[in-house]
């Protein structure tokens, strides 16, 4: 049959039954508005939550972790040679914290063509002295240049400059909940205590705030140098290399080869985050199942829009059979005529969605805890607009095509002998 009439047929239908039609498509303009709003919303949220440990957490970290040794005198002892031997109260060896060799496995590491950047860090335990008082917490050699430029550390500074640590010897960035604890400001000088008894002076140069308090009310931050001399150590003394990789996915293979390569312990960031990980993957799978569910009632409504329909023009489409239409032109009308449906709620729904994902985009949303979000997080993924309105014609596809078939196999004899 001549698709031009075909056509004329469909929209002749849509518009006898116009108030319906307006009513299916405004189902499917609020179902895919509401997909890509929900999904711009959630995965933007996702990103900023895993942002505060992913962005902070290197793909890979080579360290020695403090552990009993593993081999014991008695397994030595040929007496007990081939025996399970248990052994109570197992203390750890005396074992060497920081990275034997450490300048050259990261001139090794950085010519691995999978890696985006290698930083050094001294991880320390001191206290802060605050009165009669001695505060529990932990300084952080670093190369706040390399921080910054892998892990953003410039981000989540604010109070003073990243600048000021190289540039004023003996300096320090506390963790701003720490520094609230003791009641410091920029330029103030404070005591730390070694796990030796040293004291030492240091000058409070800025804040770090990450968004977690725990975190923020034990950190701290100097050079590598500072550190050093505060524990009294060389200058080659490393206690982590941190790896940022091209690719992510590929940092637990590339931890257990670097263990294994360099004698070091190996941690990998899907490891260290996996409570992060799942918690993105869940809230994902909510929104999604959400938003298809708006669709799908959207569905059923253009599925009893166009059984209706059916019944109500009986009449014309025995007319059309009797009139040279076969029954595959017939189910391709109210196909085309439910496709209409979807594309008339779907275009629509796309700029209402972006329209209301920018909305929230603008909403002012500022927390102490959270100091670099200033208004809600939202994706813009061009991702969720293709599988919003593929879906919305899926669907509407889908909803009219068993109304569809019916309306292909009416026998127009009996709907005329019956009349």
């Amino acid at each position: 049959m001549n698709s031009k009439l075909l056509l004329n047929v469909t929209g002749s239908l849509l518009l006898a039954r116009m108030r319906q039609s307006i009513v299916a498509a405004a189902g499917v303009t609020f179902g895919i508005a509401m997909f890509i709003t929900m999904q711009s919303f959630m995965t933007g949220l996702n990103k900023l939550l895993d942002g505060l440990v992913i962005n902070r957490t290197p793909h890979i970290r080579l360290y020695n972790e403090v552990k009993p040794n593993d081999h014991q005198p008695v397994n030595e002892s040929q007496k007990y040679k081939g025996s399970y031997n248990f052994i109570r109260s197992l203390k750890a060896s005396n074992v060497r914290l920081s990275i034997y060799n450490s300048g050259y496995i990261m001139e090794a590491i950085k010519k691995d063509d999978r890696v985006a950047g290698v930083t050094p860090r001294i991880t320390a335990r001191a206290f802060f002295n605050n009165g009669v008082v001695d505060i529990n917490g932990v300084i952080n050699g670093i190369d706040a240049d390399q921080e910054s430029s892998l892990f953003h550390f410039t981000d989540y500074i604010v109070g003073g400059k990243v600048a000021d640590l190289n540039n004023i010897s003996n300096s320090i960035i506390l963790g701003k909940a720490l520094a609230e604890t003791m009641l410091v400001s920029i330029d103030d000088v404070i005591q730390v205590i070694t796990a030796d008894g040293n004291r030492y002076p240091l000058k409070v140069v800025g804040f770090f705030q990450s968004g977690i308090r725990d975190i923020d009310k034990v950190q701290s931050f100097a050079t590598i140098a500072t550190t050093q001399k505060i524990l009294g150590r060389p200058g080659n003394y490393i206690t982590d290399i941190e790896i940022k990789l091209k690719n992510m996915d590929a940092a637990p293979a590339m931890a257990r080869e670097y263990k294994k390569r360099y004698h070091t312990d190996a941690e990998d960031i899907q490891t260290a985050n996996a409570q992060y990980e799942t918690g993105s993957n869940v809230r994902l799978v909510i929104s999604y199942s959400v938003a298809f569910t708006l669709l799908l009632v959207a569905g059923f409504g253009i599925y009893n829009i166009l059984n209706m329909m059916i019944y109500e023009k009986m009449d014309s489409i025995a007319i059309l059979k009797a009139t040279g239409f076969s029954g595959n032109d017939v189910k391709n009308i109210f196909i085309a005529i439910s496709v209409s449906i979807g594309i008339a709620g779907g275009l629509p729904g796309l700029l209402f969605g972006y329209l209301l994902a920018t909305g929230i985009n603008q909403i002012p949303f500022q927390t102490e805890a959270l100091p670099t979000l200033k208004t809600y997080p939202v994706n813009h993924n061009p991702v969720f607009y293709i599988v919003g309105i593929l879906f919305a014609l899926l669907t509407t596809y889908l909803a009219g095509l068993f109304p569809a078939r019916k309306a292909g196999r009416v026998d127009p004899v009996d709907i005329i002998r019956g009349k």
